[in-house]
C-alpha cells in the first residue's frame, strides 16, 4: 500500500532511510524527527460584502539549530498542518544542504486565494502576520513566497510586522519587491538552482543537454524560469502542463512566447505554438528530462512505471512519494531530490537577508555568480555522499543535511 496520505510520514521514511546509514545516535534522531514548534491561529477577516469569516492559518518552526527559520507561507484550500510540518522539515534539510546559516519552517493559510478580492487578501494577511507577530523576525522566522503568495503578499508582512515593532524591518522576510529591499535575481533563483543541478547531472551522467528532450509539470515562477533558462543550455522543452491543461511540440516549445501567454491567460492550455495534451499523460512522454514543478505527491505507483526520463529534477517540494522514488531508482533513472534541487530559492533568499542586514545590494550578476557557486559546492557534496555510501541522490542528500545539523546539535549540547 503506497502512503499518499501523510506528507510528514513520507518525509520520516526519507529521514529514517539516510539516519541509518549515518548511523545516527538515537537520542538525536528523536530531536530531528520532532517539530520545534506548531503555531495553529484563527484570522477573522471583514468581507468585502460586510460579513466575517474565519480562516485557519498555520506556522510551523521544524528546527532552528543552524539559524532562524526559514520557509514560505502558501495560501491553498488543501494545506493542513501536516504538509505544513512536513515542508518545514524539507527547508531544514535544505538549508543544511545548501550550508546556509538557517532552519526549517513553513506557513499556510486555508483559503481559495482567487475568491478572495485584493482588499481581502491584504486583510488576511495582515492578521495572519498579526497574530504570528511574536514569533517571527529577522533573528527568528523569516518567512517567503510560497504557493499562490508572492512579492506584494511579503510586502503586506513586512509592513504589518514593521508597524508592530514599531521600526522598519526589511529582513523579516525575503521575495519582497525590490524597491522594498529585495534581491535582484531572487525571483529566478528556484528555477536557476534547477537549471544548473539538472546541467551537472548531465555532465555526471555523460549526457548532452544541449538537444535534449525535457518535459515540465507546473508552470508557475519555478516551472517557468526553469524551462525558459534550460531551454537556453540548447535543450528542447517538448512539453508543458499547469492545473488547467497542457501543450506538446516535438520541435520545442518557445518558451518565452508560452510564458507570455500564460501572463494573459494565467495557464497554458489554449496555447497555439503546439498540441493539446492531456496533463495526465507528461509523465509517460518520451523524453530525457522531466521536471515536476507543481505540488507534493505527484509522481507515485500509478504514473512512475511510465516515466521514462533519464533525470529528474524535482523543482516541486515532495513531488514523488518515497515508493515511487525507491522504483525509478531501481530502474537507473537519476533522481536530482528536491531539497537539492529546488534550493535556488532559499539560497538566493539568504543572500537578499544578507544585504538586507548590511544594507548594501548587490548587482545581479554578483547574486547569480553566488547561486552557481553555492549551487554546484552542493550538488557535488550530495554526489561524492551518494558514490560512498553506494545509494540514491536523495538519501545522500538527506545524509550530508543530517550530519550538518546533528553535529551543531552535538556541539551546543542539550539545554535543561
Amino acid at each position: 500500500m503506497e502512503s499518499t496520505g501523510s506528507v510528514f510520514n513520507a518525509m520520516l521514511q526519507e529521514f529514517d532511510g539516510a539516519a541509518r546509514l549515518l548511523a545516527l545516535d538515537p537520542g538525536i534522531w528523536k530531536v530531528l524527527t520532532h517539530p520545534k514548534r506548531q503555531i495553529c491561529v484563527s484570522c477573522p477577516v471583514q468581507m468585502d460584502n460586510g460579513e466575517i469569516e474565519v480562516f485557519r492559518g498555520y506556522r510551523v518552526q521544524y528546527n532552528i539549530t543552524l539559524g532562524p527559520a526559514k520557509g514560505g507561507i502558501r495560501y491553498h484550500p488543501g494545506v493542513t498542518l501536516d504538509e505544513v510540518t512536513a515542508l518545514a522539515a524539507w527547508m531544514t534539510w535544505k538549508c543544511a544542504v545548501a550550508q546556509i546559516p538557517f532552519g526549517g519552517g513553513k506557513g499556510g493559510i486555508i483559503v481559495d486565494p482567487n475568491r478572495l478580492s485584493r482588499r481581502e487578501l491584504e486583510a488576511l494577511t495582515r492578521r495572519y502576520v498579526a497574530e504570528i507577530a511574536d514569533a517571527i523576525g529577522p533573528d527568528k522566522d523569516v518567512p517567503a513566497p510560497d504557493v499562490n503568495t508572492d512579492a506584494q503578499t511579503m510586502a503586506w508582512i513586512m509592513d504589518t510586522y514593521s508597524m508592530h515593532v514599531g521600526h522598519t524591518s526589511t529582513a523579516v522576510v525575503t521575495g519582497k519587491p525590490i524597491e522594498m529591499g529585495g534581491s535582484l535575481g531572487r525571483r529566478e533563483a528556484t528555477g536557476r538552482g534547477v537549471m544548473i543541478t539538472t546541467r551537472e547531472a548531465s555532465k555526471h551522467l555523460g549526457l548532452t543537454i544541449e538537444g535534449a528532450k525535457v518535459a515540465v509539470q507546473g508552470f508557475g515562477n519555478v516551472g517557468s524560469v526553469s524551462a525558459d533558462l534550460i531551454a537556453k543550455l540548447g535543450a528542447k522543452i517538448v512539453a508543458v502542463t499547469d492545473w488547467k491543461g497542457g501543450v506538446s511540440n516535438e520541435k520545442g516549445l518557445n518558451i518565452p512566447a508560452l510564458i507570455d501567454h500564460v501572463k494573459q491567460h494565467r495557464t497554458v492550455a489554449g496555447y497555439t505554438g503546439g498540441d493539446k495534451l492531456d496533463p495526465a499523460k507528461l509523465f509517460g512522454l518520451d523524453v530525457d528530462v522531466l521536471v515536476p514543478a507543481a505540488l507534493e505527491n505527484q509522481i507515485t505507483m500509478e504514473n512512475a512505471p511510465s516515466i521514462k526520463a533519464k533525470i529528474i529534477a524535482e523543482g516541486a517540494n515532495g513531488p514523488t512519494t518515497p515508493e515511487a522514488h525507491k522504483h525509478l531508482h531501481e530502474r537507473g533513472v537519476f533522481v536530482i531530490p528536491d531539497i537539492l534541487a529546488n534550493a535556488g530559492g532559499v539560497t538566493t533568499s539568504y543572500f537578499e537577508w544578507v544585504q538586507d542586514r548590511h544594507g548594501y545590494f548587490w548587482e545581479e550578476e554578483e547574486v547569480n555568480r553566488r547561486l552557481e557557486q553555492k549551487m554546484c559546492e552542493a550538488f557535488k557534496a550530495v554526489l561524492d555522499m551518494s558514490i560512498r555510501y553506494k545509494t540514491d541522490m536523495r538519501t545522500a542528500a538527506y545524509i550530508v543535511a543530517i550530519n550538518r545539523v546533528a553535529t551543531v546539535t552535538r556541539m551546543r549540547g542539550m539545554y535543561a
